[in-house]
């Protein structure tokens, strides 16, 4: 059986002034391209969770996965839900899912997240953070997923809770860092820059 991935692109950018953070440029690339190039060679099929006009990334050929009618606009785990929903129809026994704000996840992350764990869900961290987005959900977690849903969790972390922890310390960088704010954004862009000898 297969694992599939989820690229989470559900956020509103807030704290980008609205924008939408999938589509804004890094290093001559919108974000999403950088989580396609990403993740696409780590699992057998990729998927975008987003809400809104799925056109907007008809260019990418990805399936779009809105949040369920019942949960829309109520954070990562409502996306997280449906994509569990198509993994399981894909026939895949896992999700791995990342944000589409971090950019630099590492190549070796599903694997990694895969390795770990035996059935359970896993997720990564760096140093003292947890990275609960960058995370292994195993599909038959779904009816647990959505049993905390309708009771009103929308915590990752609770809906990771036992979950094993992956530590990514062979990187002097955290992979993990997210791109919240323009500050953020030309930080990652100095990451990208060529390193000049």
């Amino acid at each position: 059986m297969t694992i599939c991935g989820l690229i989470l692109a559900g956020g509103q950018g807030r704290r980008m002034g609205g924008a939408d953070k999938a589509l804004l440029m890094l290093a001559g690339r919108p974000l999403l391209a950088h989580g396609i190039a990403r993740l696409s060679g780590q699992v057998e099929q990729l998927a975008l969770s987003a809400n809104g006009d799925a056109a907007r990334f008809a260019r990418y050929g990805l399936p779009v996965l809105p949040d369920p009618p019942d949960l829309l606009g109520q954070g990562p785990l409502a996306g997280i839900l449906a994509g569990l929903d198509w993994a399981a129809g894909q026939g895949a026994r896992a999700l791995v899912t990342v944000s589409v704000d971090t950019p630099f996840v590492p190549f070796d992350l599903v694997d990694r997240l895969d390795a770990a764990t035996r059935g359970g869900p896993a997720m990564a961290a760096y140093g003292e953070r947890l990275h609960p987005t960058a995370a292994l959900w195993p599909t038959a977690q779904r009816a647990a997923l959505a049993k905390d849903l309708a009771a009103g969790e929308r915590r990752l972390r609770a809906a990771l809770s036992g979950a094993v922890v992956v530590a990514f310390e062979d990187v002097i960088e955290d992979p993990f860092i997210n791109i919240n704010t323009i500050e953020d954004l030309a930080r990652a862009e100095a990451l990208c820059a060529p390193k000049i000898p």
